[in-house]
This record gives C-alpha cells, sequence and structure tokens, in this order.
C-alpha cells in the first residue's frame, strides 16, 4: 500500500477532494493523510467519512517550531514552510515505511504504482518541472517541483527530510532571494548533496501546463497517453498538476497563462473540472453554504481589455465559461 499526504484548507477543498477520488479511481491500495488547514475543511472532511483518508487538523500537527514562524509566513508561505514537516509528522506518528507528499491540486490518471516500482529501493524520489523551454523558470522557481516528492523512513531518507524541514523553518517566502525560493530551490542539489536520491524519469509523472507543450495527448487502448514530440516516446500519463486553475466570478475558470491545445483542454482539463464539480457538489452534501472551489472575485478594470488583446495575440487566453466544460 502507498502512503501519501497532502495539505489543503476551506478555500482547496474541491481540489483536494478531486484527487483523493481520483486515487480510488486507479484502482491501487493507498491511504492519504490529510492535514486540514482550517476548522470548517477539517469538519467537512470528517463528515464525508473518507475510507482511505486520516483527517489531521492544524492543532493536533503544528509544534513549537511551526508556531513561531507561523506570524512570519503569508497563508501561501506557511503552507510552504509545513510541507515536509507534513512527511515527517506522517512518518513519525503512524506505523508506515514511505509516505509520498502530494500538492492537492493534481489529478492520477493512472496507478502511481509505476513510479514507485522506478523509485525501487531509493530512499527519497524527487520529480522535474520539465518545463518547455519558453517557459523556463528554472533559474528563479527550480529544477524540481515539490508536487510529488517521497520519502523511506530509514537513515537517508529521514536526513535529507529533516535537512529540508530546518532549511524551510528558516527561510521560506515567495521570493528568490540567495538562491532560495519559497521550499521548493532547496531541492536543486540533492542529487549531488545526498545519498539515496533519485530523480523520476518517467514522463508520466509530472505532466503540468508548463511542459505539456512537449507532448501529444490521446488515448490509446483506453489509456491516456502522452507522446514526447522530439522523440515519439509513448508513455502513460499518471498524474497531471494543475496550477494556475482558479475559478472566477460569473461562472467562469481560468486554466492560466500557457498554450495548451484542444486536445489538452479535452482530455486534461475537461475531466478535470468535471472532477471538480462533482466534489463540489459532494462537499454541498454536508455543508450547503461553503463555496468548495474558493472562487475568486476578478471584476473588470483599466487593464482587462489590454490584458485579453495581449493574452490572444499569444494564444494563451484561458479563461472560459465553465458551461465549456460540459458542467
Amino acid at each position: 500500500m502507498h502512503n501519501f499526504c497532502t495539505l489543503f484548507d476551506s478555500n482547496y477543498l474541491s481540489r483536494g477532494l478531486a484527487m483523493y477520488r481520483s486515487l480510488e479511481r486507479t484502482g491501487g491500495a493507498f491511504h492519504l493523510y490529510i492535514f486540514a488547514f482550517d476548522d470548517r475543511c477539517a469538519a467537512i472532511l470528517r463528515a464525508l467519512t473518507l475510507k482511505h483518508a486520516t483527517i489531521i487538523p492544524l492543532k493536533e500537527f503544528e509544534d513549537a517550531q511551526l508556531l513561531s514562524v507561523k506570524p512570519t509566513r503569508s497563508r501561501a508561505e506557511y503552507c510552504w514552510t509545513s510541507t515536509s514537516s507534513t512527511i515527517l509528522y506522517v512518518l513519525e506518528h503512524y506505523s508506515v515505511d514511505r509516505c509520498t507528499y502530494l500538492d492537492a491540486d493534481m489529478l492520477f490518471f493512472a496507478d502511481p504504482d509505476v513510479l514507485f516500482r522506478e523509485m525501487a529501493d531509493r530512499s527519497v524520489l524527487i520529480t522535474e518541472h520539465r518545463y518547455s523551454p519558453q517557459y523556463n523558470k528554472e533559474a528563479l522557481s527550480g529544477k524540481y517541483c515539490v508536487q510529488f516528492v517521497s520519502f523511506r523512513k530509514d537513515e537517508p531518507g529521514l536526513t535529507v527530510l529533516r535537512w529540508w524541514r530546518e532549511r524551510c523553518l528558516e527561510w521560506c517566502y515567495a521570493r528568490f532571494e540567495d538562491g532560495k525560493f519559497g521550499d521548493q530551490k532547496y531541492l536543486d542539489d540533492w542529487m549531488t548533496r545526498f545519498t539515496g536520491v533519485h530523480e523520476l524519469q518517467h514522463l508520466g509523472g509530472g505532466m503540468a501546463a508548463w511542459n505539456v507543450q512537449q507532448y501529444d495527448v490521446f488515448h490509446k487502448n483506453g489509456t491516456l497517453t502522452g507522446k514526447e514530440i522530439t522523440t515519439g516516446r509513448e508513455f502513460p500519463v499518471i498524474f497531471y498538476h494543475f496550477h494556475y486553475l482558479r475559478f472566477l466570478s460569473g461562472g467562469r475558470v481560468e486554466l492560466g497563462r500557457r498554450v495548451l491545445t484542444d486536445a489538452v483542454l479535452d482530455l486534461l482539463y475537461t475531466p478535470y473540472l468535471q472532477a471538480l464539480e462533482q466534489a463540489a457538489a459532494e462537499i454541498r452534501t454536508v455543508d450547503t453554504a461553503i463555496d468548495p472551489h474558493g472562487t475568486a472575485a476578478a471584476g473588470m478594470h483599466w487593464k482587462t481589455p489590454l490584458l485579453y488583446l495581449y493574452r490572444k495575440a499569444l494564444g494563451v487566453y484561458h479563461i472560459y465559461p465553465i458551461s465549456k466544460f460540459n458542467l
């Protein structure tokens, strides 16, 4: 069985629940430790009685070191600061031999077991951004993405994990400074700094808006498949990271500012938005007043027409009515 952890608050409830349900649909044995970053989130998740999840409220998780830096961090920065601590908490408080952190805004399209088979007996697994050249932010944001990072409860794994937690407690902010950015740039030298670290090679683990331009996407024999354009190499899509996606007022959704083909919209974003709506409906069965998507108020201002023209010219205007996705 694979043990995962994630963290989110009420604004990300539909995303977190959709990700959990996608793990159920892949058919693999798993358990997800969910760190609920506000009381309402914890109450709703507990009311849903998720069979393969343990809900951990913030008051049970936070220790003195986290609480001491919390006033110095924004909401997002505190989540980044806490990521390594959530993994360590699971390894220290539960009978598991490995824990894998997942960003909540991902959807699984196939069983991730193949990624762990590649990891084999290594102690740590990290995933590259694999930026498309036109979107390469490696120098500022890091070579690796804290989206799917796995640690064994052994000496090499715990050494890396505790080092990472200490660094994040010292400094974890949403800016580039002295070679650091959030919790992410710390991973850049792990392949040489530590032993037992494996860099994932499977292209189906870690597809996202910043790299999907390098692939064709299609169904083959009932499997969602990617094909690397430069080499023709095919692979099953294991998970896609839907970073940038946000719900806007007026029944609209924004998918970010990267080139996305019609196939990507149809085969990746449409099922994700449908999964989010299904999750939202499930959440509303226990809390009718909540906005499960954390809808952002995005009104018109003087820049809006200029941004529209600019993005249209570049082919990256991705604000759509939700109805486009058969919702």
